[in-house]
């Protein structure tokens, strides 16, 4: 190798982007798959957990401790993101599932209103992060022709968290109803423990080392994984790489996001993903509280409700599977129209089984936003992450979808007054409409990402 190529970044970029298969050990995958697992089931147990806290006495009182967990989303995605561009993806996931731990065992022991309260936005500060983090190493290390389906492989194992998740949570609380929201959150933080142990041997992405200029330990990383892949591919040689000498300056995350390219998706990701939140939220976590103080269900109807809303959420695991063939085939910024229009009409259908006490098609409509609406959320993530640059990708991520974060935490406090205003329908209908209306402006304002190398995506050739 020439002296010169040894110091050009897109040499090992070129490398990496060219290699068949994933290029390090499956049980990387499997430990960002149970991140993803833990957020989705912290999402979900929450709601499960909130109507049988003895220190929860009204609806108030359990939007707010909904909402605090996303307010710490809102908080520790931008700042462990920030992190994670400056010091490494790395020591920041490592931190992060530490975090994560802490917080679910401390909302697994709270005694009072104001130590859950506590606990809930410690734990959102860390799975918030853990969102941007695990989506943005897992894109970095995969070859760009395969980008989705290897980034798929980590979203099914933490969809599960929604499939497998809820039918757990809800058998756990309506079994054990005294001390089962214990369990529920202990669990969570089990997990996270799992998760460290797995992420303490996984090695620095290549594109935050050569950003870096760390190009000897970028060297090793990409040789080892051309090795690895072409194993796995039954293959004796690879394709010579192709070298586009991408112009990478490496600067402050904000900077790069202040420039008008940048900050124009910037704005079009961060108002999609604030408006999808504002309802994705309420549907994951309130319906229960919905259906015991809006609804007045109670005694074997309300267990009927929970137990099937928990089923229901078998849909986001199959819908995740049901991505896997289409997500590096068809322009994902179509596919979030498609998705988000019927999870509008999932959660419509869900808020009209409720309100004429039809248990299964409150089931139904909660499938079907499930299938499709939750199921399909990659393309949002992947979208976050191709975007931005290496060096303000977790940055750019983070604001988009952390503190978007910030839709869910208001839509969370404000969506039993809107179902109140607008009806059990029209409370879970008319609310969408922002955020169809942001798929099509993030249609116009964002390339179609789809097979094309992140650097091709935000950067220009030499």
């Amino acid at each position: 190798m020439g002296e010169e190529l040894k110091t050009n970044p897109d040499w090992y970029l070129a490398r990496l982007d060219r290699t068949p298969t994933w290029g390090l050990r499956y049980a990387i995958i499997w430990a960002m798959g149970f991140s993803f697992f833990i957020t989705l089931y912290d999402v979900i147990n929450v709601g499960f957990a909130l109507p049988y806290i003895p220190f929860i006495v009204s609806a108030s009182q359990s939007s707010i401790i909904a909402s605090l967990g996303l307010w710490g989303y809102v908080v520790g995605a931008p700042l462990f993101s920030y992190f994670a561009d400056r010091v490494g993806r790395r020591p920041t996931l490592v931190f992060t599932a530490l975090l994560t731990a802490i917080g679910s065992f401390g909302d697994a022991l709270s005694v009072n209103y104001p130590m859950l309260a506590a606990f809930r936005f410690l734990t959102g500060m860390a799975i918030g992060a853990d969102l941007v983090l695990v989506m943005t190493y897992m894109s970095e290390m995969s070859p760009s022709s395969k980008r989705g389906r290897y980034t798929n492989l980590a979203f099914i194992g933490g969809w599960a968290g929604i499939g497998i998740g809820p039918f757990i949570a809800a058998l756990i609380v309506t079994s054990i109803p005294s001390i089962g929201w214990r369990l529920v959150f202990a669990v969570g933080g089990i997990l996270a423990v799992l998760a460290l142990a797995i992420r303490a041997f996984a090695p620095e992405t290549v594109r935050f080392l050569t950003a870096k200029g760390k190009f000897t330990e970028a060297d090793r990383l990409v040789s080892s994984m051309e090795v690895t892949s072409m194993k796995r591919a039954n293959l004796k040689s690879l394709p010579e790489p192709v070298i586009k000498n991408y112009f990478i300056k490496n600067q402050n995350p904000f900077t790069i996001l202040a420039k008008p390219k940048y900050l124009k998706r910037l704005l079009a990701l961060f108002f999609l993903m604030f408006f999808v939140y504002f309802m994705d939220y309420p549907f994951l976590v309130i319906p229960e509280t919905w259906a015991k103080y809006v609804l007045g269900y109670s005694g074997s109807l309300l267990s009927q409700i929970v137990f099937l809303f928990g089923v229901a959420g078998i849909g986001a695991f199959l819908g995740s599977i049901l991505l896997r063939p289409f997500i590096d085939k068809y322009d994902r910024r179509k596919m979030t129209i498609i998705s988000v229009i019927i999870y509008a009409l999932g959660t419509a259908i869900m808020g009209f089984g409720g309100a004429i006490r039809s248990p299964y098609t409150f089931f139904a409509g909660a499938f079907i936003a499930e299938l499709i609406g939750v199921g399909w959320y990659q393309l949002y993530y992947q979208m976050c992450v191709d975007n931005f640059p290496t060096s303000a990708r977790a940055t750019g991520y983070s604001i988009a979808d952390g503190v978007g974060h910030s839709g869910g935490a208001i839509g969370l406090l404000v969506i039993i007054p809107l179902i109140y205003a607008l009806g059990n329908i029209g409370g879970w209908l008319i609310p969408w409409i922002p955020a169809i209306i942001m798929t099509l402006i993030v249609l116009l304002v964002t390339p179609n990402t789809v097979g094309k190398r992140l650097e091709e995506l935000t950067s220009s050739p030499l």
